[in-house]
């Protein structure tokens, strides 16, 4: 097993992906192989919050909670929750994804979480995309994080699936606000698919 160095508010502690994994309870919610990936890449990349980790495994449909908010400091799961893709990337099941304007298909690899602003959406989280060609246009497209009311289990027992976005990672309203504080200004966001073009184009994939 790989052992990683972090570097937590100046202090420096080892730690290994699969324990934290296990002591975060992830088994069974989350595919290792994801985590282990995210662990690994916060390793490359440089984020002024590393102690907080976003994950969205579209993997999974949009009736199963696919959003998860880890504290690797604490190695606790703070938030398992909805979120929904992209209308035009798949109905249930998310199958496609582009980086292009106007697509209204979500966008895969590892994000900046940025400023909190308030929008159309109400109060929402602007992210910049880290990977060039594949979600590098985020900000311009304003694919942000944003709270909608298609989000809920009362949808999903109405139409059997979660509502979509214009490809913004959008969550539970009564969620968002406390979700966008915690991750704000500068924490990781990794969202995840088996989606063959991304991990041929992707520095970040296995």
């Amino acid at each position: 097993m790989k052992f990683l160095l972090y570097i937590y508010f100046g202090l420096v502690t080892s730690g290994n992906p699969n324990q934290v994994y296990h002591e975060c309870g992830l088994e069974g919610k989350l595919d290792y192989e994801i985590f282990e990936n995210a662990m690994e890449c916060l390793d490359e990349l440089e984020f002024n919050n590393e102690r907080l980790l976003t994950i969205i495994d579209f993997t999974k449909p949009s009736t199963e909670k696919r959003l998860f908010v880890i504290d690797l400091e604490n190695n606790k799961l703070l938030y398992h929750t909805l979120v929904a893709h992209g209308k035009n990337t798949g109905l249930n099941i998310a199958e496609h994804f582009s980086n292009k304007s106007q697509s209204l298909q979500s966008s895969l690899g590892f994000y900046n979480t940025s400023e909190p602003y308030f929008g159309k959406h109400g109060y929402s989280l602007r992210l910049d995309g880290l990977e060039d060609n594949i979600n590098d246009n985020a900000r311009k497209r304003a694919i942000v994080i944003h709270g909608a009311w298609y989000v809920s289990e009362d949808f999903i027992e109405d139409n059997g699936r979660l509502g979509r976005s214009w490809g913004c990672p959008a969550l539970p309203v009564e969620q968002t606000r406390e979700i966008i504080d915690l991750i704000k200004n500068g924490s990781c966001l990794y969202i995840y698919a088996e989606d063959q073009d991304y991990l041929d184009k992707s520095d970040f994939s296995d």
